[in-house]
């Protein structure tokens, strides 16, 4: 049960993600007030988010590839979960990784199409 709860709640979290951003895509480059709609994150935030995202990726590619992943989190210290001796430790730490690239790969999306809107 608390693995589904964990499971529906990371959905719901992308979901109140890809909404959030959709609802800065749809305003205009200018408010009332004559200031201009600002992205996810700013150019120093975008250097970090996309060096981040991109060790997150190889990350992931490389548990996906070795099928064994180093345990996310403070309270494991660096145990490695492998796919054969331990799977639902496995996939809960590759689904986690691969939520946090989408999720940073979404705000750096918005944030470019904010950027270069016309």
């Amino acid at each position: 049960m608390r693995t589904f709860i964990y499971y529906s709640l990371m959905l719901l979290l992308g979901f109140a993600w890809y909404r959030f951003g959709q609802n800065l895509l749809r305003k205009e480059r200018w408010n009332a007030n004559g200031e201009r709609t600002e992205g996810i994150v700013g150019p120093v935030g975008f250097v970090v988010t996309a060096v981040l995202g991109c060790c997150l990726l190889f990350a992931l590619l490389r548990a996906l590839v070795l099928r064994e992943v180093s345990c996310i989190g403070k309270a494991c210290k660096m145990q490695v979960y492998n796919l054969a001796t331990q799977p639902g430790e496995y996939w809960a730490n590759v689904f986690f990784l691969a939520w946090v690239v989408l999720a940073l790969g979404y705000a750096m999306y918005v944030t470019l199409k904010i950027w270069f809107r016309a």
